[in-house]
C-alpha cells in the first residue's frame, strides 16, 4: 500500500461541506426529498476534526492488492448503505430482494444502514483503509466524488468481470465510463441523481421554462429564480448552457460560468442560492422556476400538479451513488455476486419501484411496468434515450482546483 502525506481540507472546502450539510444535498431526507451528498447534518465539529486529521490527497494508485477471499467457505457479505435505499416489505419487516438473493445463493447479507453522509462515513473507514486493514465491510455505496477518491488512493479492489455478467451487459450507457473509473473496473452505480430545471406552471402563467438562459435572462422571471448552493450542479448546468462540456472544462470556462451567474445576481434576476429549501418556495409559487434535483420534483408533483420539470436542450448534470469493494474485504466474490444480482432487470425494477431514483440498469422498463406503469413512463426514474443522451457529469477535480473553484463560487453566492 502506497503511503500518502496527510492533506488538510482548506477553509473554503470546509465551508462548502458546511453548506451542503446544513441546507444542501447533505441535509436532505430520503423518500420525501432527494439525497445525493448525504442525509442529516454532520456536526461541524466533526468536519473540523476530519479536516484536522487530514484526508489523503488523491494520488493515483493501481488499486488495492487482492485480499484473501473467504467467500467460498464463508457464505456471507456485509453491505453498508444509506437509509431507505433498499426495498422493504409492506409490513416493513423484511427486505424482499435481499431475502431472495440469500434464498437463491445461500449467501447471507448483513445489511447495515450506517452511511449518513459521505464525509462522516469516510472518516469512519479511512483509518483502516490507510493502515491496510479490513474495514469490516465487503460492499459500500458512496457518491461519485468519494468513490473517485477511494479508487485513486488504491483503496478499492478491482472487480472480476467474470463474476459480473449482468452488470457488465446492462449498465446504462450514461453511467458506463465516468472519468474516475472508465469501463467500471472498480465500481458500479447504484442509482443516478439528475439536476434539472423545475418550474411552477401557475406561477409562470402557464409558460414553460426549459433553459438556464431563460432563468438568467427572462424579465418575467426576475426575482423569482433560484439556483443551487452546490457548486457542481449550478456551475455545471451553466457550463452546459454556454456550450461547454462539464466533463472537460478549463479554468477559463469555469470563470465564464461564474461571470454569467454574477451578472444575473447583480441585476437581481436570481432571488437566492438554496439547498433543498427551494422546494417549499417552488410549491407555493414564490419561486417561479429554478435549478433543482429530480428526486424533489417527483415528490412535489405527487402533491402539486403545477410542478413541472424540463430537460434543457443543452443537457443536464447527473451524479451517482456507487458500489465499491473496499481493500481487504473478506468476501469479494460474494460482494460481486450481490452487485450482479441488482443488475438483473426484474430485481433492478423492484428496487427502482421502491427508491424512485434513476435506475442505471438497461432493460428494466417492461419489468417496472408490471409493478407500476406510471413509474415506467417517468423519465426521472427511467430516462428515455433522448434524455439519457443529454446527461453529463461534472469532471473530477484536483485538490487545487476544488479549493480555487469553491472559493470563487462561495464569493458568488455570498457564503
Amino acid at each position: 500500500m502506497e503511503s500518502y502525506e496527510p492533506e488538510r481540507l482548506s477553509p473554503v472546502q470546509l465551508a462548502a461541506m458546511r453548506r451542503s450539510l446544513t441546507n444542501g444535498r447533505g441535509a436532505l431526507t430520503r423518500r420525501s426529498l432527494l439525497r445525493a451528498s448525504g442525509m442529516g447534518a454532520l456536526a461541524l465539529g466533526g468536519i473540523a476534526t476530519l479536516g484536522a486529521c487530514g484526508i489523503p490527497p488523491a494520488g493515483r494508485a493501481e488499486g488495492a492488492a487482492a485480499a484473501d477471499d473467504h467467500s467460498a467457505e464463508e457464505k456471507e457479505v456485509t453491505f453498508s448503505n444509506w437509509t431507505e435505499y433498499m426495498d422493504v416489505s409492506d409490513d416493513e419487516k423484511s427486505r424482499p430482494t435481499l431475502e431472495a438473493f440469500t434464498k437463491r445463493t445461500g449467501i447471507r447479507v448483513k445489511y447495515t444502514e450506517d452511511i449518513n453522509d459521505n464525509v462522516e462515513f469516510f472518516g469512519k473507514i479511512k483509518p483502516q483503509l490507510a493502515a491496510g486493514q479490513n474495514t469490516g465491510r465487503d460492499l459500500i455505496c458512496v457518491t461519485d466524488w468519494l468513490a473517485a477518491r477511494i479508487i485513486r488512493l488504491g483503496w478499492a479492489q478491482k472487480l472480476d468481470p467474470s463474476n459480473l455478467p449482468h452488470a457488465f451487459a446492462n449498465v446504462s450507457a450514461q453511467f458506463r465510463t465516468p472519468d474516475w473509473d472508465p469501463g467500471r473496473a472498480y465500481s458500479y452505480p447504484w442509482t443516478g441523481i439528475p439536476t434539472v430545471i423545475a418550474y411552477n406552471a401557475k406561477a409562470t402563467g402557464g409558460r414553460k421554462v426549459d433553459s438556464v438562459t431563460q432563468l438568467l435572462d427572462d424579465p418575467k422571471l426576475k426575482g423569482r429564480v433560484s439556483f443551487l448552493s452546490e457548486m457542481r450542479d449550478t456551475v455545471g448546468m451553466t457550463l452546459l448552457d454556454q456550450g461547454k462540456d462539464p466533463g472537460k472544462f478549463t479554468d477559463t470556462d469555469f470563470d465564464g460560468a461564474i461571470g454569467r451567474l454574477q451578472k444575473a445576481v447583480d441585476k437581481k434576476q436570481i432571488r437566492r442560492f438554496t439547498g433543498n429549501d427551494y422546494t417549499a418556495d417552488l410549491s407555493k409559487g414564490d419561486i417561479a422556476a429554478c435549478v433543482g434535483w429530480a428526486g424533489d420534483i417527483i415528490q412535489l408533483q405527487a402533491d402539486n400538479p403545477d410542478i413541472k420539470f424540463a430537460i434543457p436542450a443543452a443537457g443536464y448534470i447527473t451524479s451517482s451513488d456507487n458500489l465499491l469493494v473496499p481493500a481487504q474485504a473478506r468476501h469479494k466474490t460474494n460482494a460481486e455476486q450481490l452487485i450482479d444480482y441488482y443488475y438483473e432487470p426484474p430485481v433492478a425494477a423492484q428496487l427502482a419501484a421502491y427508491i424512485n431514483y434513476v435506475c442505471p440498469v438497461d432493460g428494466v422498463r417492461d419489468e417496472l411496468a408490471k409493478i407500476d406503469e406510471s413509474m415506467a413512463s417517468n423519465t426521472l426514474i427511467l430516462p428515455d434515450r433522448e434524455m439519457a443522451a443529454k446527461s453529463r457529469s461534472f469532471r473530477s477535480l484536483s485538490t487545487e482546483e476544488e479549493t480555487a473553484y469553491e472559493e470563487k463560487f462561495a464569493k458568488l453566492i455570498g457564503a
